[in-house]
């Protein structure tokens, strides 16, 4: 397959958590986090996901946000703004935003709790991309948004100049085998999901926007590189080494166990906003145990 598009990136992206401290956005510890995460060698880094907890930040929060992280970073990596809402009127106007301080991309979840027809995701996606002028990443998360992203949509979205990659998190391999059989001359993958950074790459994913790379930003950015350099049965090991780790990250809703992780090693308050709070006492024992096998801790 001949790629007719620019890549973004290659390798480990970060999903990074917003820090909050007496419930406002901690900036101190914001900007520790991301000069851990370029100093530590990730490829890119994705501000007010669903790990940044995007859905509990007010407008000026979030454009707050994506600014600061643009600054920040100054260009030494790629930034992707989270920009997607269940309101595409307000997807476009934060997406614009974005694209006006210097995000390098967008990445547009589906719409959630709407349940948009095909009909419904296809306008919505291009009327945004349509809308602005950076490339964009589209987020298929259908255990979260209730809404999935069918191989008839991403053929047809495929064709826009500007849609140039797409975050799989639906977990179903055999669907996204297909996706990159079909499409993989017009988008990269990567996969949305920990456990599966191998197995997608393997198929010919791109790489990973991670959780677990908060955390070990090191490791997930070696990971994704073996797989870079067709080294698949050392990126296997490593999948595998970290597979319990992984798994307690996700034993709650994401981002509550890797913000409570990024608290234990000192870099937040274990501060979430509602409806997140803290972890069950028996899940962070098991988090912490996870961390403490690995030397986090």
């Amino acid at each position: 397959m001949s790629k007719l598009k620019p890549s973004i990136f290659t390798g480990a992206a970060t999903a990074i958590i917003t820090p909050f401290k007496d419930g406002k956005i901690d900036y101190v510890s914001f900007k520790n986090v991301i000069e851990d995460q370029i100093t530590k060698g990730i490829d890119a880094i994705v501000v007010t996901g669903t790990t940044g907890e995007a859905a509990t930040l007010t407008h000026e929060e979030h454009c707050d946000c994506v600014r600061f992280t643009v600054e920040q970073v100054a260009g030494r990596v790629p930034v992707i703004a989270g920009t997607g809402s269940n309101d595409t009127a307000y997807g476009i106007e934060l997406s614009k935003y974005a694209c006006e301080v210097g995000a390098d991309a967008l990445l547009l979840v589906t719409p959630y709790y709407n349940k948009a027809t095909p009909k419904g995701l296809i306008k919505n996606f291009l009327e945004t991309a349509d809308a602005t002028d950076k490339p964009i990443i589209l987020y298929n998360v259908p255990s979260r948004t209730g809404c999935n992203i069918s191989l008839p949509v991403y053929r047809e979205l495929a064709k826009h100049e500007r849609i140039v990659a797409v975050k799989e998190a639906s977990g179903n391999i055999s669907t996204i085998a297909e996706l990159i059989a079909e499409c993989g001359d017009s988008f990269d993958i990567y996969s949305g999901n920990d456990d599966q950074i191998v197995p997608i790459m393997s198929l010919g994913g791109k790489g990973v926007i991670s959780v677990l790379s908060n955390i070990m930003p090191k490791e997930t950015h070696r990971m994704a590189q073996l797989c870079l350099d067709g080294d698949y049965k050392s990126a296997a090991e490593l999948q595998l080494k970290y597979l319990k780790l992984i798994n307690a990250l996700f034993c709650e809703v994401n981002p509550v166990p890797v913000k409570t992780a990024m608290a234990e090693l000192g870099f937040c308050d274990i501060e979430m906003r509602l409806p997140l709070c803290e972890m069950e006492d028996a899940n962070k024992a098991k988090l912490i145990a996870a961390m403490k096998e690995h030397g986090l801790l």
